[in-house]
């Protein structure tokens, strides 16, 4: 028989609530002059230091998370394969108690321990949440799930909010890259589903971030930008003006995820940005401004003609048209409401840049995206020379 959760409650509050504070030794970040957290709200300190468990914790957020969490005097144990060495904070993880096991089968590491909060970066599969929720679920306070608004696809509404209606199931007869779409979609959300059932409302976390974005960003999709306007010149930006982007710095979610297990604060929350409504060329604009480089942007809004040279997309500009319409329209007053803020896109590109060329990115990946034939940096200007003939 479970125990009720207020007794719950108390008993995990007095067992853990007493841990002391780690030592920060030196926060830092190899590989690079990496900002660390901003600290904008140190003035609102937690009341008192939790033991917060990370499924994941070395790939993307989790670094950004325990240095966040760290320098606000929580104590973090990590969970992971041991597989993956993170490219960004690594000095920290001395300071992290690291446990080894896998998703898919071993969790015994897990197992006779207690937490204030868990959180699942690395679910990737429904078994995996369900697994983990249900052997956490009388030792640990709060399960934080991070899922997408991939949840949503196919994207088709102007104002996508939390209370939008979600797939369960892949509908029958799509193929291909959409195939893959609507699997994800699926698979977040029944995740999200599986988490709740058994945690409870009151006691589930689950962001839905767009495409984040900074140092230690492992699919080199918005890293494009950053590379693309250092260099200036004649830049390509598709699409028209005013087609909707949103992304997030990774370290935004980072910090706010930690906030909200230290208010208590439970729900489903859009994690988008930027605070306003941004058009395609506000986006090239703002960014351009990390950079002192001369650049001439040169708009092609023709989307036959993008798709004929394989410009489909150009993260975060996705077309927004059909199945994607609304893909960079996610109602982000609630996350905002509970403590969401933005950094400068500025500051996120300089970034993102000084991470890139830090020595953290290996060498095969800066081949693909600086001098590889797919990559668009290098095909670019032969489709601004097609571009620049249709038009005569």
């Amino acid at each position: 028989m479970n125990p009720d959760p207020s007794s719950r409650r108390d008993f995990l509050k007095t067992t853990l609530g007493a841990g002391a504070a780690l030592s920060l030794g030196g926060i830092g970040s190899a590989g690079g002059n990496v900002r660390t957290a901003p600290f904008r709200d140190l003035a609102h300190r937690p009341r008192h230091p939790l033991r917060i468990l990370i499924l994941g914790g070395t790939a993307f957020m989790g670094p950004h998370q325990i240095a966040y969490a760290l320098g606000r005097g929580h104590e973090v144990t990590t969970f992971t394969r041991g597989q993956t060495s993170p490219d960004v904070h690594t000095a920290l993880f001395r300071d992290v108690e690291q446990l080894t096991g896998d998703r898919a089968g071993d969790l015994s590491a897990l197992r006779g321990r207690t937490w204030d909060a868990v959180i699942d970066n690395s679910g990737r599969q429904v078994e995996w949440a369900t697994s983990a929720a249900e052997l956490l679920r009388d030792s640990v306070e709060t399960y934080l799930y991070t899922s997408s608004t991939g949840v949503y696809y196919p994207y088709l509404g102007s104002d996508i909010d939390e209370s939008t209606e979600v797939l369960m199931t892949v509908p029958p007869g799509v193929e291909g890259d959409e195939a893959g779409e609507y699997g994800y979609g699926v698979m977040k959300a029944r995740s999200e589903a599986e988490v709740r059932r058994i945690f409870g409302a009151d006691r589930t976390i689950v962001i839905r971030p767009t495409y984040m974005m900074g140092p230690g960003d492992r699919t080199d999709r918005f890293t494009y930008w950053p590379l693309r306007l250092h260099r200036g010149g004649d830049v390509l930006v598709p699409g028209a003006a005013d087609d909707p982007v949103q992304y997030i710095d990774v370290r935004d979610v980072a910090d706010w995820s930690i906030r909200l297990i230290e208010n208590e604060t439970t729900g489903v929350f859009n994690a988008a940005g930027p605070a306003s409504a941004t058009g395609m060329h506000q986006f090239v604009h703002g960014a351009h401004a990390a950079f002192s480089s001369a650049a001439t942007f040169v708009s092609i809004p023709d989307l036959d003609f993008l798709r004929e040279h394989r410009v489909s997309f150009a993260v975060p500009w996705i077309p927004p048209v059909g199945n994607n319409y609304g893909s960079a329209r996610a109602n982000i007053s609630l996350a905002v409401a509970t403590g969401l803020t933005y950094r400068p896109l500025a500051d996120s590109v300089q970034d993102i840049h000084t991470w890139w060329n830090s020595g953290a990115v290996s060498a095969e990946r800066i081949e693909r995206m600086e001098s590889g034939e797919r990559s668009l940096l290098v095909r670019e200007s032969a489709v601004l020379d097609a571009w620049r003939s249709l038009r005569g």
